[in-house]
Formats: structure tokens, C-alpha cells, sequence
């Protein structure tokens, strides 16, 4: 037996164990030819990849070291002991195998490769191996399957609430931060919308890491449940509450590769509702040359997805197409997106119009699946909710019983305005760039840095006129968002007004 060691080194969700090459009880050669090692402990094993050290000071001759994500799933303590052994390969590589060769897998074998994402069994190799198989077919069936099986691993939440209504957007637009004016709406109106969100991956912000900027969002599951019974809603980081944790692990390689099919998207989106315990889902998909779905025909396509797979697995699907055209709202990133939307939970003159009116559609469309309220009226209420504070009101009692922030993050200190190089009117705004700006920036790594939009499109403007303002707080992110500011702002902007 080997004893534990906790190695403090992040290995981005994957196993990794440690072990000296000068091992007096294991010998390390012998481990090479093998995938993976299997870490035993208490009649518990841990399916884990192994480096081989040559420094004493990380892992002695008698010790067994484990990467922080493997020490906490294996939930031991330090100075225990545990044996290794090589590692059968799952049985889900086969059907792994099988869909690269063009086989078309059921339902059973779909579960099987799902077991092991979500208890990370398989390397990254073979999940890729998977996703672009995936991405080259798969039928219905399987994407139905797929969603299934996804929705079953991990927690599960149920509600008292015959009808407990969610959003979901598919992305790609910056700023965009209506579920936190949607949430506190519905709320406000009795609906439960349990509301789970991701951090960002390639955005300059996600809905948890802006609602971070106002209140804790790394809530367990049992919590959740007790901010929704108290106040009707929650804005809280999903990866915490390990719905679906499955497909979590799917994005993590996904997201390098630039996969995105839909029926993969539609199977992520959808088991995480499912496992939200939701019965009423609204689904919006912006549309623009910068977005993830660029046209209408696209979106008609994904639209009919979404509702097929709502009616397979008995959840009530609504699609409603916006605007992707430009940036929604003034700030991008976590600080300047919060300040946006307390802005408009406030009625402050200067709250962002657009981002008050999409969220305000939204919110009216999800009302609509109150039985009690009047066909047709969910877009008046959703207006006076907000209009006469209950929503607002509704934002702080979820704020506070998620706990609330003391202290709000400034935006970053070191700024830079990038100024308008032609007169004219402002065209059109590349959303994939903004987005980009602000993660040179630093955010979402640095809450306070981002961009704030002085100008949207159909603006007029003078040459010399600012365009946005880049916020950063280390010298290093500023000047690699000014160098790639000053390779191209972003702007269309058309002379002839």
C-alpha cells in the first residue's frame, strides 16, 4: 500500500495520479503500456492517468500522489493508504468504437459511454473520439437517447409546482444577461423558475459569473431547493449542483475542438432541464452574421429540434428568435453586465433599452404558462413587475438568500477608449470580436475588466467619437486588448448617412 498524498495541482477535471519512479513497492515501467491505473481504497476504486515523478518534494517512494480532483472524488484524507492495479478498459470504448465505424448505437450503449463521462472513466482521447464520430451522424433515436441518459446521471430535481418554467439561450451575443431581469420577474409573479446557469468557457461572461458579482452562486443542491421554495427563483452555477454533470464533461472537450452540432447542443440544453425537474422551457436563439446561428433557416431547423425532442421527453418547448446582431446592453463582463442589470431592475434613465425590452418579451412568454393568467397579457404583467419595483424587490430576496456580497468589485482601473476612425453611421458591431476584446481584457477571469459600448448600431458619429471603453486590471491584459483593439475596432460604420 502506498500512502496518499494531496498534489496541489489543477488538472482542469482530470484524474491524475502521481508516483515516484524510484517506487519501492510499485514499479512504474510496468504501468506505461496502460490507458489508465485503477486507485483502490476502502473497497472504492478511482479510474485515474499516471505520471511518473522524479522529484522527492512532490511524491516519495512510499507515497501515492493525486491531483485535487482526484483526492476529492475519492473523498479520502491525507496519510491514508491505497494499492493501484491497471485499469480494465470500459466497455463503452467498444460502443465508442463501434459509432467511429459508422454503427448507429442504442440505447443501453448510449447510457453506458454516459455512466462513465460523468464519472471520468474515459481519457479525453476517447471523448473526442466520440464527439466527432458523433458530429460526423447521429439519428434522432440516438440524440433522444443521448438526452435520456444525460438527464439520469447526476442529481435530479423535483418540484411541488405543476408548472415550474426555465430559459435558455443558445449564445454568442455579448452582454445578453436577461435571465438575471427574467428571473426576479417571474418570481415576482409566484412561477418557479428554478434558473441554473454556466460560468463562462469562451465568453467574457456567463449568468453565474456576473450574479457572482451580487451574491453566492455555488449553492448545493439542498440550498437551491431552499432559495426557490422561499423566493420563487435562483441564479446559481449549475457545475455545483452537478445536474447532468455528463455533458459538462462533453463541453470541456467539445469546446477546444470547436464541435457544436445541434443535435449535440439540444441534447446538452435539454438534460439539463430535464434534470431541473422544468416542465415549461423557452428556448431563444439570436440570429446574426456573428452569432452561433447566423439565419432563419438555420434557426427554423434547430427550432424543430428542440420541440421534437420537448414532445420525446415530455417537456413543454416554446423557440422564439431574436436579434443577434449586435451586443445587448452597454457592458461586457461581469461588473458592467451586473451594473446593466440592476440598471434596469432599478428604472434608472440610463438602463440599457434593448436589454430591458428583450428581457421583458422573455419574461412575458414564460408568464404566458400561468394557467391563471389571461392569454395574451404575459408581456403588461411582465411590464409591471418591473415597472412598479416587485421585481426588483424580488432580485434582492434572491440575492440575499443566496448571500448577499458585502462588497461590490470595482471595474477595472486601467481603461482605454477606442475611438471612432471614419464618420458615419455605425452599420454593424462583430459580436465574435467584442467577445474576444473583452476576454483579452481578463475577463471573466477578472470581474471588473470588460468593455462598456458608448455606440450601437444605427448611431451616428464624428470621427474621434469613443466607441467603447476597455476596462482592465493587469498591465499585461491591457496591452494585449489595446494591440488587438488597434488590429480592428470591431465597427462597421458607413459614410454615407
Amino acid at each position: 500500500m502506498l500512502k496518499l498524498k494531496r498534489v496541489a495541482i489543477d488538472t482542469y477535471g482530470a484524474n491524475v495520479a502521481f508516483i515516484s519512479r524510484t517506487c519501492t513497492i510499485y514499479r512504474p515501467e510496468e504501468y506505461q503500456p496502460f490507458n489508465k491505473i485503477k486507485v483502490i481504497h476502502n473497497g472504492q476504486s478511482l479510474l485515474s492517468s499516471l505520471m511518473v515523478v522524479d522529484d522527492q518534494a512532490i511524491v516519495a517512494d512510499d507515497e501515492l500522489g493525486l491531483s485535487e480532483q482526484a483526492f476529492a472524488r475519492l473523498g479520502v484524507a491525507g496519510g491514508e493508504t491505497a494499492a493501484i492495479a491497471p485499469a480494465e478498459q470500459p466497455r463503452s470504448v467498444d460502443h465508442i468504437r463501434e459509432k467511429i465505424h459508422g454503427h448507429t448505437l442504442d440505447a443501453h450503449q448510449l447510457e453506458e459511454i454516459v455512466a462513465d463521462l460523468a464519472a471520468h472513466r474515459l481519457s479525453e482521447m476517447e471523448i473526442a473520439a466520440f464527439l466527432v464520430a458523433s458530429a460526423g451522424f447521429m439519428t434522432t433515436d440516438e440524440m433522444i437517447s443521448l438526452t435520456k441518459a444525460m438527464s439520469k446521471v447526476g442529481n435530479q430535481l423535483s418540484w411541488r409546482a405543476p408548472v415550474v418554467v426555465d430559459k435558455h439561450c443558445i449564445g454568442g451575443i455579448p452582454g445578453n444577461r436577461t435571465s438575471m431581469i427574467v428571473v426576479p420577474i417571474v418570481a415576482a409573479h409566484g412561477l418557479p423558475i428554478p434558473k441554473s446557469s454556466s460560468r463562462a468557457i469562451t465568453s467574457p461572461a456567463g449568468t453565474a459569473d456576473t450574479m457572482e458579482v451580487l451574491a453566492k452562486v455555488d449553492l448545493s443542491m439542498h440550498d437551491m431547493q431552499r432559495v426557490v421554495d422561499e423566493c420563487s427563483g435562483c441564479l446559481v452555477w449549475g457545475g455545483h449542483v452537478n445536474l447532468s454533470p455528463a455533458d459538462d464533461v462533453m463541453i470541456s472537450v467539445e469546446r477546444p475542438l470547436s464541435i457544436d452540432t445541434r443535435e449535440q447542443m439540444v441534447a446538452s440544453i435539454m438534460s439539463k432541464k430535464m434534470a431541473a425537474g422544468s416542465t415549461h422551457l423557452l428556448i431563444d436563439i439570436p440570429i446574426g452574421p456573428s452569432s452561433k446561428v447566423k439565419s432563419h433557416g438555420d434557426a427554423m431547423r434547430l427550432r424543430k429540434l428542440f420541440e421534437y425532442v420537448g414532445r420525446e421527453v415530455g417537456l413543454h418547448v416554446e423557440v422564439v428568435t431574436t436579434d443577434g446582431s449586435q451586443p445587448i446592453g452597454r457592458g461586457i463582463g461581469p461588473v458592467l453586465e451586473a451594473r446593466d442589470v440592476m440598471a434596469v431592475l432599478e428604472g434608472a434613465p440610463e438602463a440599457p433599452t434593448d436589454l430591458r425590452e428583450k428581457s421583458l418579451q422573455l419574461a412575458g412568454a414564460l408568464l404566458e404558462n400561468d394557467p391563471a393568467l389571461k392569454g395574451g397579457s404575459g408581456y403588461a404583467r411582465a411590464r409591471e413587475l418591473l415597472e412598479n419595483g416587485e421585481a426588483l424587490k424580488a432580485m434582492n430576496r434572491i440575492i440575499d438568500a443566496q448571500g448577499r456580497k458585502t462588497e461590490i468589485p470595482c471595474t477595472g482601473e486601467l481603461t482605454f477608449d477606442v475611438l471612432a476612425k471614419a464618420a458615419g453611421k455605425v452599420m454593424a458591431i462583430d459580436c465574435f470580436r467584442i467577445n474576444r476584446l473583452a476576454r483579452f481584457a481578463g475577463a471573466p477571469m477578472d470581474v471588473g475588466a470588460g468593455i462598456d459600448l458608448f455606440k450601437k448600431v444605427g448611431d451616428v458619429v464624428e470621427i474621434g467619437d469613443p466607441l467603447y471603453r476597455i476596462h482592465a486590471c493587469f498591465e499585461s491584459d491591457f496591452g494585449f486588448a489595446k494591440k488587438f483593439a488597434d488590429e480592428g475596432d470591431a465597427y462597421t460604420i458607413d459614410g454615407k448617412v
